[in-house]
């Protein structure tokens, strides 16, 4: 029996699907203006063990947007679309910004063994339906007229505060959420299409019934969810920081159109902090699976750091906390090289049922994956199963836990490099000492074109060969 803690109920629920041949699952995907950083990466990786546990016993129907417009700066639907800044900011189309960064979305997304998703959805070839859903919206008398959009009037669905609670969404009328402007009726109302500058032209608009202009970021997610799983989904993932309000919105515009309950589970992930807060790409406290593999570690070794600390628990992301994933990494992997090789073939009996049952129960519930991790380590060490039944156990974990359990580790020893490599790296050595930064950037590619890797830590330079 599979229980998820559910947002809308604020506690662990049985996950009771509503069609068994059939599970739908939503999850807010990325706006692709920049790169995602690892904050972002880190829901996915939640969404991607939740995708594998509910394949277990279901099959699965995941989809997945791409906000390619719509996504303003400010949550009280002004200034700058993120597509149109980004273009701005790198003198490309925001149809080019859009297709760089998508791409790089997914290689990075492929790079942590997520799951692809069955239906990927750009917003921009959705347009149709969104433009639907908000004449839906009209006729049913939710909507009025400002002079820069069509807005969403909350005061008239009566279960506004169902995901968050009334004490919040008091909170956020008070002011916190938006500057109320004398067009806005109510602090929490919100925009679903949104008139172009009359000023200047966007690259992307679009004509509607209303006037040229380009759909509000939240009506895109509910047309887009709506559309591939129907009126009411199975589950709807994201981050914490989506509850108050854009899920929150997608609630009142898809229940106001539909007369249907939307979601059933709602499933949201922590966030990924540093020591100065939260990762942000607005301070510019980011950073990418570049900026982890140009450091010498594999984006994998991300994956293990995230499954050590429950989804719904805040994690702090250092160095010295990767510096100890990529090391339990590497050590889990040669203790499994060894059983591998004792063992020559899986063996499934009794006893490795009952280890996988254990795993599987971990997994099931609220996708505890650091009790599934501990259980790995301690099958993987136990005198209980032979190394046949270990291999058993080991597999099936690697099937939800990704982590390439059986890749050959690294030989990553300074000393056994050839001499050539080495004194490059005793040369970058030098060079930093002597802070010359350029030339320690260029023995680093020195290295890389030999065919190894430097990453700096607290002990000094790690060369691990490609």
């Amino acid at each position: 029996m599979m229980k998820i803690y559910n947002t809308a109920t604020h506690h662990k629920d049985e996950f009771i699907p509503q069609n068994k041949q059939q599970v739908t699952m939503y999850c807010c995907g990325p706006t692709v203006y920049n790169f995602a950083h690892i904050g972002n990466l880190r829901t996915y990786i939640f969404e991607d063990l939740l995708s594998r546990t509910i394949r277990l016993h279901y099959p699965l129907k995941h989809v997945m947007n791409v906000t390619d417009v719509g996504h303003l700066v400010s949550d009280a639907d002004d200034g700058e679309d993120k597509m149109e800044l980004g273009a701005a900011r790198e003198g490309k189309t925001a149809w080019e910004i859009a297709k760089f960064y998508e791409e790089k979305f997914w290689q990075d997304y492929d790079a942590l063994h997520c799951t692809r998703p069955t239906i990927i959805s750009r917003a921009t070839a959705h347009i149709g339906e969104m433009i639907a859903l908000v004449k839906t919206l009209e006729e049913k008398g939710y909507t009025y007229r400002t002079s820069d959009g069509i807005y969403y009037d909350t005061s008239k669905f009566d279960r506004y505060d169902a995901l968050v609670g009334h004490a919040r969404i008091t909170g956020l009328q008070g002011g916190a959420r938006v500057e109320m402007s004398d067009e806005k009726r109510n602090p929490t109302d919100f925009a679903l299409w949104k008139f172009s500058p009359k000023d200047k032209k966007r690259q992307m608009e679009w004509d509607s019934p209303w006037g040229v202009g380009f759909p509000g970021w939240h009506v895109e997610c509910s047309a887009m969810a709506m559309k591939y799983l129907g009126n009411t989904l199975d589950i709807h993932c994201g981050g914490i920081d989506h509850v108050t309000i854009h899920h929150t919105n997608e609630i009142a515009q898809s229940e106001a159109a539909t007369g249907q309950k939307y979601v059933n589970y709602w499933v949201h992930g922590e966030f990924l902090i540093l020591r100065s807060g939260k990762m942000s790409k607005s301070g510019g406290t980011f950073v990418t699976v570049d900026v982890l593999k140009e450091k010498g570690y594999e984006p994998l070794a991300y994956r293990y750091l995230c499954l050590g600390a429950h989804y719904r628990t805040q994690l702090e992301f250092s160095y010295e906390s990767m510096d100890s994933a990529a090391k339990s990494l590497k050590n889990l992997r040669a203790l499994c090289q060894q059983i591998k090789q004792q063992a020559g073939t899986a063996q499934e009996t009794f006893k490795s049922q009952q280890w996988k049952k254990k795993f599987v129960a971990a997994m099931e519930d609220d996708l505890n994956a650091p009790k599934a991790l501990a259980l790995t380590w301690e099958a993987a060490r136990t005198d209980e199963l032979t190394a046949a039944e270990k291999l058993f156990f080991l597999q099936f974990a690697d099937t939800i836990l990704a982590l390439d359990l059986w890749k050959e580790p690294k030989a990553d020893s300074v000393t056994a490099i050839p001499p050539e490599v080495q004194a490059l790296v005793d040369a970058r050595a030098a060079a930093r000492t002597a802070k010359d930064w350029k030339k320690s950037d260029e023995l680093r590619e020195a290295i890389s074109q030999a065919g190894y890797q430097v990453k700096d830590t607290p002990k000094g330079q790690e060369v691990t060969k490609k």
